[in-house]
């Protein structure tokens, strides 16, 4: 394509000049505007079909959520969306029937892999999850093997009461007392778990 307009020209040149090479680069002006709005509906095309994909993943959690023995919906949510939050959700869901129905090794199958989701929230719940669950069958090591180290203030208090829950378990009391009062320190005072975790540390004094 050639050079649009050359700057030292007077204001009535430019403007021939302008008309001129709209004349000479029709062709090419008409090919790049198709190209662009080919572009544009190409991305919408693409936000519509992940759209979809999103409403059929949902549409497949919500049949677990209502009936979580509805494997059907689950071997489909899994097979179609593996990738997707709506299906680790659902295992989190498969992981309490499992523990309500004292299945707790299918409970841990459902949760230790998403303890190593790319979703640091999901991934740090399965790991609170999977360290009771192994507290459940009295087994203390891996419940403080899986929970691993903290990394983030904001898990910090929920971190805290769950290693105080492993240490008593494992009659370590000074260091189930530490951690209750750590947790206490960062919880609101108006949390739903601040006064359970009182409840504990007071059991040991």
């Amino acid at each position: 394509m050639k050079n649009f307009i050359e700057v030292e020209k007077t204001d009535e040149e430019q403007a021939e000049q302008i008309k001129k090479w709209i004349k000479e680069n029709a062709l090419q002006i008409i090919i790049g505007v198709s190209l662009g709005l080919g572009g544009l509906w190409g991305f919408d095309y693409y936000k519509g079909q992940q759209h979809q994909q999103d409403l059929q993943a949902r549409g497949y959690y919500l049949s677990v959520v209502a009936n979580p023995s509805n494997t059907d919906a689950l071997k489909a949510l899994k097979e179609n969306h593996a990738q997707s939050t709506y299906t680790q959700q659902a295992d989190f869901i498969m992981a309490k029937q499992a523990v309500n129905q004292g299945n707790y090794q299918d409970a841990l199958n459902y949760l230790l892999p998403l303890t190593n989701s790319t979703n640091e929230f999901i991934a740090q719940n399965a790991k609170f999850k999977a360290a009771n669950v192994y507290l459940e069958i009295n087994d203390a090591d891996k419940a403080l093997d899986v929970l691993g180290d903290n990394t983030n203030k904001a898990f910090s208090a929920l971190y805290d009461n769950i290693k105080g829950d492993i240490y008593f378990a494992q009659n370590n009391i000074k260091a189930a007392k530490e951690h209750y009062q750590s947790a206490i320190s960062q919880l609101d005072k108006d949390s739903r778990l601040a006064p359970l975790v009182q409840i504990k540390l007071n059991d040991l004094n």
